[in-house]
């Protein structure tokens, strides 16, 4: 029987047998009285292997899934100053201008003015993210209350002007939905532009520090075999590798079992990926603990690559760069652009601030301290992920983000599919922005209270809802015969695909998604809006949260 207060033998693999479900807490200081789920196990040692490092690749062949991805390893290096990435920024920006030159009303000279002075003064009021936290006033945040207030002030203006009117209420809201557009392209493009040249002057430690890499999996016989070979041949000098079976149904645990000379195999009831994830925290030596989904094959760099941005003391998470793999339909293609324009623009930019608010289940790093003292993860939230991330940033530490560590995930191939992974995502979301609703009052949190979490706001609650509005007005405006309306789509989705092209340029990654941008316009963000509105509405009405998962398809 294992408990809270046993040392766990840290030098031979186990595999762990569930008896019972009991409660413990994983350290005994004053922050840590957290309950989570925990396990009374019995371990028994598996036969010691016969050397202490792993076959080399001509004692054990590479699965022939792994050979795929070899050549995408090592991102394409990009130089500090690429000049396509300057003229497509330029190219961005005068089509932000044009789209509000062609409005011509003081209501878009408005709406210039106020973006740029919400950009600017985001990038030169920057303060060291080391020394963000500090006791203040309780208040909102200047961004918090520009972008709320906007609406009110465009409104104020077009009754100022004598027309204020149904009609005229939505132009507000496209008005409103336009400025956002310009302030983060202002903001987020340069920075991502600027993230480049930093993350090319990071130098590899002196010292690679022992990682411990956790692989959560219930029901993943598809899936788990290509997971687990390619972590076992990651190029990492240092790092143990285990697998958490959650009470899996299939054969997911005897596969798992077929490498357990050289992993940890760990199995129990099923309890969820949160208590799944704590329960391998006790059996962790590394000081780095890396979170891999059981579908997700990292690069054989990829765990380096997290390092390297570790080798800050001040950097206690760092998110990794995560792909879709099986790109194999329209909807496939959709999210891959998705996760590369998220990653590669918006991303960038909370980098700068050291406030990146998601270090992804499929591939994200901790300090394994730091975590714990932030209070591991919690059971009582979909997106375990989310959760995580944000108590640590609540604890004054800096999250950051590695391009260049890439991992390859699978995406939902259905509709069906793709419904049930992004209704238990945005359910959950809205679960944590709940719990951690105070941050957007208390000045001491920093860039997460300034910034992020009014950005998260924004995005996951106010946006989809005047999308809709602005949408059925646009619709409304082209059934009537209003050219004006369909010039102003055409010049959103020629921004979209500038976007698309500068994150392709700067990831490197496959070109043929650019096809899909105007679907990130017209279609497909149409439909995350509508999901995105009614778990909104769900969560309102206090409508229970399920945990709902895609199928796994074997490749």
């Amino acid at each position: 029987m294992i408990s809270s207060d046993e040392k766990i033998p840290q030098n031979i693999p186990y595999k762990a047998v569930i008896l019972s479900e009991q409660t413990y807490n994983i350290a005994n200081t004053p922050q840590m009285k957290k309950s989570t789920s925990s396990l009374v196990v019995r371990a028994v040692k598996t036969p010691e292997p016969t050397t202490t490092s792993l076959p080399s690749e001509s004692q054990k062949p590479i699965h022939p899934k792994i050979i795929q991805y070899k050549e995408a390893m090592t991102p394409t290096p990009r130089s500090m100053t690429d000049p396509v990435l300057v003229v497509l920024a330029t190219a961005i920006f005068g089509l932000l201008f044009y789209a509000a030159y062609s409005m011509f009303s003081y209501l878009s000279f408005i709406s210039i003015g106020f973006a740029a002075v919400i950009s600017f003064y985001q990038i030169l009021s920057r303060k060291n993210p080391k020394s963000q936290y500090s006791y203040r006033t309780r208040t909102a945040s200047s961004y918090s209350i520009i972008i709320m207030t906007l609406p009110f002030v465009f409104g104020g203006v077009m009754l100022f002007d004598g027309y204020l009117g149904a009609m005229s209420i939505i132009q507000v809201l496209f008005v409103w939905m336009l400025t956002l557009s310009f302030w983060q392209t202002m903001l987020f493009v340069p920075l991502a532009i600027r993230s480049i040249a930093r993350e090319s002057l990071l130098e590899e430690p002196r010292v690679y520090p022992k990682m411990s890499v956790i692989v959560p999996a219930y029901n993943e016989d598809k899936v788990i075999r290509t997971t687990i070979e390619a972590l076992i041949h990651a190029d990492y000098p240092d790092k143990e590798i285990i697998v958490v079976d959650d009470g899996s149904k299939d054969d997911t645990l005897s596969i798992a079992m077929e490498y357990k000379d050289r992993i940890k195999v760990l199995h129990k009831e099923n309890g969820g990926k949160a208590s799944a994830l704590n329960m391998a925290l006790l059996y962790c030596t590394g000081e780095i603990i890396v979170i891999v989904d059981a579908d997700t094959i990292t690069s054989k760099s990829g765990l380096k690559y997290l390092a390297r941005s570790m080798a800050d003391e001040d950097v206690v998470a760092v998110a990794g760069n995560v792909k879709i793999r099986n790109k194999v339909n329209w909807i496939t293609w959709c999210q891959a652009l998705e996760y590369l324009s998220g990653i590669q623009i918006m991303r960038r930019g909370l980098d700068y601030f050291g406030a990146i608010y998601i270090v992804p289940g499929a591939l994200g790093a901790f300090r394994k301290s730091k975590l714990i003292e932030a209070g591991t993860y919690h059971k009582d939230t979909l997106v375990e992920d989310f959760d995580a991330t944000m108590k640590v940033l609540r604890s004054g530490m800096i999250v950051e983000g590695s391009n260049k560590s890439i991992a390859y995930t699978q995406a939902p191939q259905t509709f069906i599919d793709f419904y049930k992974q992004r209704k238990r995502w945005y359910r959950g979301n809205l679960q944590v922005l709940r719990r951690h609703s105070d941050i957007l009052t208390n000045p001491r949190f920093g860039y997460l209270h300034r910034f992020a979490f009014p950005l998260m706001v924004v995005h996951m609650i106010l946006v989809p809802i005047t999308s809709m509005m602005v949408w059925g007005f646009a619709i409304y405006q082209i059934i009537l015969g209003n050219s004006f309306v369909v010039l102003t789509v055409s010049m959103f989705v020629t921004l979209q695909y500038l976007l698309s092209a500068m994150a392709i340029r700067m990831d490197g990654d496959d070109k043929r998604m650019i096809l899909y941008s105007v679907f990130l316009v017209l279609g497909y963000k149409q439909i995350i809006d509508f999901m995105q509105l009614k778990a909104t509405l769900e969560e309102l009405v206090g409508l229970k949260a399920k945990w709902t998962s895609a199928k796994r398809v074997r490749q």
